[in-house]
């Protein structure tokens, strides 16, 4: 694919958006699980999220993303959005992030229950993306993202508010 240039910047339109998946992973106590990104020069703090292979299906990627990115193998599926949410990275980061290829993510959301403990939580894996991660109150979740991610947390936050609550 060439990819032309408009005044010398890459343009949103000349690139597709990844399909990956978002994890709203919730504990016992109605906590959200965060994590604090290593690869960004401001803090940025956010739910797991990856990409979905050739052949998977987003329920079987969300799961293999959990693990990959906090260790974490002991969750349950609990709701799915029934609608894709895409973003555009910012311009500064267009032809930079996501390996240079996308103009940004679409993303299939998926609420998970977490029925471990916090000791099977491991983010140091084999390529961590998170430096260190916290259970985060619903509420809290679009003061700690990224602003061009704020409008996506707050649709998945509606979503998801009624599974997200603690277990009685």
């Amino acid at each position: 694919m060439a990819i032309s240039r408009a005044s010398g910047f890459l343009k949103h339109d000349d690139l597709p958006y990844r399909p990956c998946v978002g994890i709203m992973l919730v504990n016992k106590e109605g906590l959200v699980f965060v994590g604090r990104r290593i690869d960004q020069t401001v803090e940025g703090w956010q739910m797991p999220q990856g990409g979905i292979d050739d052949g998977e299906t987003p329920a079987a990627a969300v799961l293999r993303e959990l693990e990959e990115e906090t260790g974490i193998a002991k969750a349950t599926i609990i709701a799915e959005m029934d609608e894709w949410l895409p973003y555009d990275l910012p311009r500064h980061l267009l032809g930079v992030a996501l390996h240079g290829k996308y103009r940004g993510q679409t993303q299939k959301w998926f609420a998970l229950r977490f029925t471990g403990e916090d000791s099977d939580i491991d983010i140091r894996t084999k390529e961590p993306e998170f430096g260190e991660w916290k259970w985060l109150a619903l509420e809290a979740l679009p003061r700690l993202i990224v602003p061009f991610k704020r409008d996506t947390y707050t649709k998945v936050i509606a979503a998801f508010r009624d599974v997200a609550g603690p277990v009685a």
